[in-house]
Order: C-alpha cells, then structure tokens, then sequence
C-alpha cells in the first residue's frame, strides 16, 4: 500500500486537481493507495487572515466570500454540472458553518487556539471534498475521509501531540477491508472529546506519515512543486541537483536548518516503521524525486547536500564568572526552554567564558530579558556581563553522513568561505559530525552557500547518484 501526500501548490486550481487525479488513478494500477491532502494553495493564510479580521471587529465577510468563490469556481471548472452542484452544497455547508464561528470571534473579539484550529481546518475539508469528486468524475471509487475521525491527540491547539496508539487503532479499524480510495483531510486531528486540533503548520506530511505508519505501507510518497530534495536552494545555487537518496537523519538535519521539503516531525512515524518517504514533484511526475531511508551506501560525494536559515539573532552570555562553574548552562537553557523559545544553534568555546547561541528575530526581546533576569544577581557581582545581541545573520548547515568517514572536510569547507572573503561568527558541530553548522552575516548568505557548493560540488562536474 502506498500513502500518497499532496501539498498546497499541487492543488492550486482545477488544472492541478486534474493533474493530482491521474497521478493518483495511475498508482492505483498497480498499488492500494490512500491519499492525505493539504488546503489549495494560499488558504490557509487567507484562514488566519479572516480569523485575525472576526477577532479585530472587522468585516471579514468580503474574505469569506472570497474563498466561497474560489472553491466553487474550482468545482465548476473540474467537473460537470450536476458533480459541480453537489460539491457546492458540501462547500457552503463548511463555509456557513465557518461563518457562524467567525460571528462568535467577532461577537467575543477573541480569536482563541482553540477556535483557530477550527477555523482551520477548513482548509483541508474542502480540498479533500474536491478532490474526491475529481476522482469519482473519472469513475475511480473514492471517498472524503476527515482525518478528525482517525487521528488522537491532546488538546495543544495549534502544534497538538498524536496519541499513536488510539491513532492506530482507529486507522487500521478503518481501512481494514478495502474500500474506494480515502481522501484524508491532512494536518487535522481532534481530542478525545472530539475538538479540532491541528498538527502545525506543514502538518499534511506529518498525516500522511502517521496513516502510512499505522498501515505498515510500503512508503509514503510527498508530492510538492520541487523535483526532491535538492542539493541546495537552486535560487541561489543555479548548479544544485536534485538528490537520488539519503538518509532519514541526513533529511531531518537539512530540514531543520532551512530545507522546507517534508515538516521535520514526519520522519518520526515513518521511521520507527522503517518506511520509506519518496519526494516528488507533482509538476513533473516522471521523475523519481529523493528516497529517504535509513541507510544507504555511499555515493562518491563527500557532503549530501547544504541548507540556509536566514534572519536569526546571536546572543551571547560571557563573563569571568562562568569559568568553571557548574550549572550556567543548565540555567540559561532551562530559562529559554520555560518561556518555549527554541534555540536553533549553540556554540561555546572550552574555557566557559561564553556561551553563544542563536534565536529568530521575534524571541530575542524575551530571550533577553529572560537570560538577563535569570542571572541578576551575577549581573550585579560583576561575574556575568548583560546579553550581548547582534542580528542581521544567517546559519549555514553542510550535512552528509560521510563526513565522519573522511578527513579534510571541515578544511576544505572553511578555506572555500575564507577564500571569498566572508567570515565566521560561530561554529557547531557534534560528534557525530553530519553537521557542520556555522553563521555569517545576511548579506554574505547566498555567497556562502555558492562557495561551498563549488568546493563540494564543482561546476561542470557530474554528481554520483546516491545509492540505496
């Protein structure tokens, strides 16, 4: 069985529904499929948008009305008239509905996490709506599943945590005699008192992992607007390459650091299943796109690939008072960890002096008064200076599960930026070595990212498939 994941730019418009359905009716030659769908392209920020309005007290009808019009334009241009009608009605029956819980919004002037992940939701309601009746107008059997009534989890409005084990059961409840074709509203979910929750931002794939992981399906395929997971971002590097295969860390560290392929918590169920995620490009589907597995053999290139973060703030602690004194960074971490600001790099030097790490630029104002605060009194004594803060700077991550194998490669990777003249605020890297993270400046991003892709892939030079 094969679970088959498409994103908001795959359903862009009728054209690209019709396009979604041949690839679906076309793996179902051969394979049991189940589909997991995100909203159309561009919904859910006209969501947010329209829950921001109702919350304001402004009139968010013209907004709603909008999205009335853009779905049933949809229907009538990918189906024929009677298909087109029924649609419609399912259509107006979640937008009116919506509608009264934007009244409420407007009413209290609260839009809460609760009510948002409600508003949206339906995103994801209408597009699998759509998407179904595209496949039963092309007389293959398939039918609109609300992921709501399979997927468990708590009541973290807005990033909520699946219970695997309820989820299991239920999936496998569900699809255990075959049946038409499900159509899985992604990136919804619900408690067990049957409040829509949502996954996060990107959560479609996260979806699409946990039904295939429940199945034990053959592998989860993630179809987006991108031929797999490229080498690096062809924006700035016109010589990147589409990568064949690589590993589920390999994958996991480029998407933390920038590479927006697959939402990073999707791994977690495909891999305690060992179930294989392929990235495809809905817009070219002959392609085979990148396999990501556990392990695979080497490939003849020293690196896997680079990604970028950009705009993130460094901050630093430093003082004489830090030397050898057990605890600081217990104390710093957990401080940042109780007001939920997440650190995307750490950095210290062996003789304890400074501890520098990186944050985005809407968690340093509380970053820097928490840290300040949490160490006042050392402050004052003189022991610990106030937080430095600098912004306007970028992380590079140089990932590949070979690095540990080969020496040489840090080297080959510092001379390339010292030879384009750009310069290194803070380094870090673990022992496992995948990852050689480093920051420069903003405006020395693309430039660094090109350097160390010519040193690691020349130009010109015909890059060794990845093996599997």
């Amino acid at each position: 069985m094969k679970i088959l994941k498409f994103g908001g730019s795959s359903l862009a418009s009728a054209e690209r529904f019709s396009a979604v359905a041949e690839i679906v009716e076309k793996s179902l030659a051969t394979d049991r499929v189940a589909v997991v769908v995100s909203a159309m392209a561009g919904i859910t920020d006209a969501l947010v948008a329209i829950g921001r309005e109702a919350a304001s007290g402004r009139d968010y009808h013209a907004r709603l009305e909008d999205l009335r019009a853009r779905h049933h334009e949809t229907a009538s241009e990918l189906l024929n008239a009677d298909a087109a009608a029924e649609v419609a009605t399912a259509i107006d029956r979640v937008l009116d509905d919506l509608g009264r819980l934007l009244h409420g919004v407007s009413l209290v002037g609260e839009c809460t996490p609760r009510t948002a992940d409600s508003v949206l939701s339906c995103g994801e309601r209408l597009s699998a709506r759509l998407l179904a009746a595209a496949l039963c107008a092309g007389n293959t059997q398939a039918e609109y599943c609300d992921a709501r009534t399979l997927i468990v989890s708590d009541r973290s409005f807005g990033n909520a945590r699946v219970d695997m084990e309820s989820t299991g059961a239920r999936v496998r409840g569900r699809f255990a005699a075959t049946g038409p074709t499900p159509i899985i509203t992604g990136f919804i979910a619900a408690d067990p008192n049957g409040e829509t929750t949502t996954l996060g931002r990107g959560g479609s794939d996260y979806t699409a992992a946990i039904i295939g992981a429940a199945l034990g399906a053959d592998c989860v395929e993630i179809w987006t607007d991108v031929d797999g997971v490229m080498s690096a971002d062809p924006r700035m590097v016109p010589g990147a390459f589409s990568l064949a295969a690589m590993s589920y860390d390999e994958l996991m560290e480029l998407s933390h650091f920038g590479a927006k392929v697959v939402y990073p918590p999707t791994l977690r169920p495909a891999r305690a299943q060992a179930i294989p995620l392929v990235i495809r490009n809905t817009f070219n589907p002959s392609f085979a796109g990148t396999k990501v597995i556990e392990e695979i053999r080497g490939n003849g290139n020293l690196i896997r690939g680079i990604s970028a973060v950009d705009e993130v703030a460094l901050l630093r602690l430093e003082g004489d008072g830090m030397v050898g004194v057990p605890g600081i960074a217990s104390r710093l971490f957990g401080v940042l960890a109780r007001r939920e600001i997440s650190v995307i790099l750490i950095s210290q030097a062996s003789s304890e002096h400074s501890i520098c790490f990186a944050v985005e630029p809407g968690a340093v104002d509380e970053a820097q008064r928490r840290v300040d605060a949490e160490f006042e009194l050392e402050r004052g004594a003189g022991l610990v200076n106030d937080v430095v803060v600098e912004t306007g700077f970028s992380i590079i991550a140089v990932v590949g599960e070979a690095m540990c194998r080969i020496p040489g490669i840090a080297g080959r990777l510092f001379s390339a930026l010292g030879g384009s003249g750009i310069n290194i605020r803070a380094i870090a890297q673990g022992s496992s070595e995948l990852n050689i993270s480093f920051v420069v400046a903003g405006s020395d991003q693309a430039a660094a990212v090109v350097a160390v892709h010519d040193a690691f892939f020349p130009p010109g030079s015909q890059p060794v498939a990845g093996g599997v």
